[in-house]
């Protein structure tokens, strides 16, 4: 199956670009995972948080904005110990902070949507060359993020998000992706 230029012969990596990069994404449980995801790549590579994911999974609760809201400063040192997750003391932070941000957002789902005028942007890339880093639309979200208390959203960080959550598609042409979701 050809793939976009980005996936390695990684299996896990090949199931998240086949199945879940690019689709787009209403839940705001995993909007808000993807979210948070995001952010612990920043500075690191999309896999290494992928093989983390599960472990993240089970650390954070399962990702529950609610529950997160409340990490005390206990946790995340006990957290800090723990080599299945990436151990970066501002990113823990960061969890809580959105977490917070998240739950004073009144339709966080919607909000972010809103970024790309509710539906997904389709992109009609070739190649790597022609995918960019951050976009307008990218900038303006992350302004709007940190406006709303959010952190570790910077606009390379927002397009990632918006790419992961099918808010712009992003598969090249090449790439089967590209055909499946364009139906």
């Amino acid at each position: 199956m050809p793939r976009c230029f980005w996936c390695s012969d990684d299996p896990l990596y090949q199931a998240y670009h086949d199945q879940e990069w690019g689709t787009p994404q209403r839940d705001p449980a995993l909007l808000f995972e993807m979210l948070l995801l995001e952010g612990f790549q920043a500075g690191l590579s999309w896999i290494t948080v992928l093989k983390k994911r599960e472990r993240y999974r089970q650390v954070l609760d399962g990702f529950d904005p609610v529950k997160l809201a409340r990490l005390s400063d206990e946790r995340i040192e006990e957290l800090m110990l723990d080599p299945g997750i990436i151990r970066n003391r501002l990113k823990l932070k960061a969890v809580r902070r959105n977490a917070l941000a998240w739950l004073a957002v009144d339709n966080p789902a919607e909000w972010l949507w809103s970024f790309v005028g509710g539906a997904p942007k389709i992109n009609h890339f070739q190649g790597r060359g022609d995918v960019p880093a951050v976009t307008d639309e990218a900038k303006a979200m992350s302004k709007a993020l940190q406006k709303a208390g959010f952190t570790f959203v910077g606009p390379t960080i927002c397009y990632a998000f918006m790419q992961a959550t099918g808010m712009v598609m992003d598969h090249t042409t090449d790439c089967d992706r590209y055909a499946a979701l364009l139906r």
